[in-house]
Parts: C-alpha cells; sequence; structure tokens
C-alpha cells in the first residue's frame, strides 16, 4: 500500500516583504522552508511506514527550486519524490491546485500501487485557506478527515482507520474506510531529523519530474487558466500604536470607565 504524503515549499514567513508597487511578496533572496504543518504529515507517513511497512510517496507542486523540499523528504526516509513542475501548473489557486495533486496521486493508484491514505497538513502558512487537500479528497472519492490529531488504529486489512479530530473545545473519534485523506495538526507527533547517511543518500536520489506531458490535463482547468479565484491585493496591514488609559492597577473602577467612554466614542459598543 502507498502513502502519499503532500507537502509544499513556503516562504520563510518571518523574512517575507511586499513589493509596494506590484503587490506580490518579493522572492529575490528569501528563504524557503517546508510548510511546518506538512512536516507533520510527513512524519506520521513515515511512522505508519516503520509500523506497516507501506511504501511512502512525496509529492509536491512547485518550481524546479521545490526539489529542495523532496529531497529532505528523502532525507527523512521517504521511498520516493514526486515534482509537479510546469509552466502550466503556475498560478494555481486551491481548486487548480488539488486537481493537480490528485490527478497525480490517482495516477500512482492506477499505476504503481494501491493508495490506502494521502496526508497533507491542516494548512500552509503562506495560503491559509486549509482548502487542498479537502479538494483532493473531493476529487478522488476518498473519506475525508481533517485536524487529526491522533491515529487511533489503522487496520490494514480490515481498510479502516480510527482517528481523533481535534475541533475547539473537544476531540472527536471518527472512524472511515480506506483510502482516506488526513489533514494533521501539530499536535499529531514531533518530526524526527535526518540521519546524516540518509542526508548523503538524499543528494544523490532521484527527484522525479512529473509535467504536464506526464498528467495529461486540460490546461483550461490547470494553472492560473483553470483558477476561478485569484489574488488581486497583498498588502502589510497598518499598525497604529496602542494607548494605555488610566492605572488599572490604583483605580480599576475609574479605568473601566476611561476605557467604557473611549469605546462609546468610537461607537464600538452595543446599544
Amino acid at each position: 500500500m502507498l502513502i502519499v504524503a503532500c507537502i509544499k515549499q513556503v516562504p520563510d514567513t518571518t523574512q517575507v516583504q511586499i513589493d509596494p508597487v506590484t503587490n506580490t511578496l518579493v522572492r529575490e533572496g528569501i528563504p524557503f522552508i517546508v510548510n511546518p504543518y506538512d512536516t507533520h504529515a510527513l512524519e506520521e507517513a513515515l511512522r505508519l511506514k516503520d509500523r506497516f511497512g507501506c511504501t511512502v510517496v512525496a509529492i509536491s507542486m512547485g518550481p524546479p527550486n521545490a526539489e529542495a523540499t523532496l529531497r529532505k523528504a528523502l532525507a527523512l526516509g521517504a521511498d520516493r519524490a514526486i515534482l509537479l513542475s510546469d509552466r502550466v501548473f503556475g498560478g494555481a489557486d486551491t481548486l487548480a491546485t488539488s486537481h493537480v495533486l490528485s490527478a497525480a496521486i490517482n495516477k500512482l493508484h492506477t499505476e504503481v500501487d494501491e493508495v490506502g491514505l494521502v496526508l497533507c497538513g491542516k494548512q500552509t502558512i503562506d495560503g491559509d485557506t486549509a482548502q487542498v487537500g479537502p479538494g483532493i479528497a473531493s476529487r478522488l472519492g476518498y473519506q475525508q478527515l481533517t485536524l487529526v490529531g491522533h491515529i487511533e488504529n489503522l487496520d490494514l486489512s480490515a481498510k479502516r482507520i480510527r482517528v481523533s479530530r481535534k475541533l475547539e473545545g473537544r476531540h472527536e473519534i471518527v472512524e472511515a474506510p480506506l483510502p482516506a485523506m488526513l489533514t494533521v495538526v501539530r499536535e499529531l507527533n514531533r518530526p524526527r531529523y535526518p540521519k546524516v547517511p540518509m542526508r548523503l543518500a538524499a543528494i544523490e536520489a532521484t527527484v522525479e519530474l512529473w509535467d504536464n506531458q506526464t498528467l495529461k490535463l486540460n490546461e483550461q482547468k490547470i494553472g492560473l487558466k483553470g483558477s476561478p479565484t485569484w489574488v488581486s491585493k497583498i498588502f502589510s496591514p497598518e499598525r497604529v500604536q496602542g494607548e494605555i488609559l488610566g492605572d488599572g492597577y490604583a483605580d480599576p473602577e475609574g479605568t473601566a470607565k476611561l476605557l467604557i467612554e473611549k469605546l462609546l466614542a468610537k461607537d464600538m459598543l452595543p446599544i
């Protein structure tokens, strides 16, 4: 059985700059990292490989330099790495992105081995939409388990999985048949570090390149042409320096009164 881990190369958000003229991200000189949530998806795939002997395939859609992200996956223990890269994939929104990723996963399923699980981070730190994983599940017809904080049980013979989902204020136990798509949260595990021999092997390993000649997708449904949504503007919000009112320690009642008056003056309290 194959386990597919979807990972993405994202800019290091602590160093993002925005071009004031074009309103686009300045990519020159900006370091890139593996999307943090995706590292937990990959780690869980590798843990399942350790337990059940499954084959782990890491796939990523991005520009040619995203190959470095996949080599990190190989260094950690992924058996195969596939980069989905083509100019016609560029400019894709979440709908077009999930279309390309699901096509690649389906190709693995039909030509290589049965795909039992697809693991994704719950969201990426650049887009923050949390839509790609569910989009993959919808296109492939897989069971969709989001916000997974723990895999309670995986029964390969019965082809069933039981997970704990981290919801607001509670946890939910859900059981579903395979194949399934999981989006995971950080509490799921602690990612491992690559060993030196694995790092060296990853340098010489092959990262497969699949372009649209490989996937043979309709160009009207991928990339910018296949994206019904787009980013019209990116900007940094203006930050106004805060104001300190009264002395909340020595005169809490007076300070509360000052705050209420300030909020009323700005029409920020309900009538």
